[in-house]
């Protein structure tokens, strides 16, 4: 590092509120948002993964979901050829071989991602009916919660449902997720919209 260089981490500490640059501007976005990583795409990011991951691992071009945290790569390797034994423990073994053989590849297309692209990166493999995740983060959510929200998350933890409080909330985001996803889908195309519209102009701001 240049010794009158700012760090990564100086730099995103000088950051104004909200996560933004000099100024209070910048990519800040809601309120509580610390930082936000630079802007990319589903067709970005499968592109470049397409251009760095190997062709020979898997069987079809990998799949990309990712949120301002974490980039989820999903390959799909080709099934074993079995006869009398269990396919699924085949598919397991050829998951778990695939993981320990492309370990060291694996972790430096990562770090060149999320150097890029500023989210951690993270590996899921499916093998006919097996599949299994690798890596996934697990990021910490701060938040403060008056006592009759409290009270619902120690109900869960009473009931035998979540084990701790964070448990119950995460369990609660779910709930959310699994029975609002029209909603919650809707909500995301109309935030894009928004984003887009912004970005355009005026050409007058300065």
């Amino acid at each position: 590092m240049h010794p009158n260089r700012p760090s990564r981490t100086a730099q995103m500490r000088g950051r104004g509120p909200g996560g933004r640059g000099p100024g209070g501007r910048g990519r800040g976005r809601g309120r509580g948002r610390q930082f936000e990583p630079v802007p990319t795409t589903t067709e970005e990011l499968r592109a470049w993964f397409a251009g760095n991951v190997h062709d020979d691992w898997f069987i079809e071009p990998v799949s990309i979901s990712f949120d301002r945290d974490e980039i989820v790569v999903t390959g799909a390797l080709a099934a074993p050829k079995t006869e009398d034994g269990d396919a699924v423990a085949a598919a397991k073994a050829r998951i778990e071989g695939f993981r320990e053989n492309s370990r060291d590849d694996r972790i430096g297309i990562a770090a060149r991602a999320e150097a890029k692209f500023e989210r951690k990166v993270s590996w899921a493999v499916a093998c006919g009916e097996a599949q299994e995740a690798y890596t996934m983060a697990s990021v910490p959510v701060m938040t403060r919660l008056h006592m009759e929200e409290r009270r619902t998350l120690d109900t869960l933890i009473d009931a035998g449902i979540a084990r701790s409080r964070s448990e119950a909330l995460a369990w609660s985001v779910q709930l959310v997720a699994d029975n609002e996803a029209q909603w919650i889908g809707k909500l995301r195309s109309a935030m894009t919209e928004v984003e887009e519209l912004r970005d355009q102009g005026p050409d007058s701001r300065s």
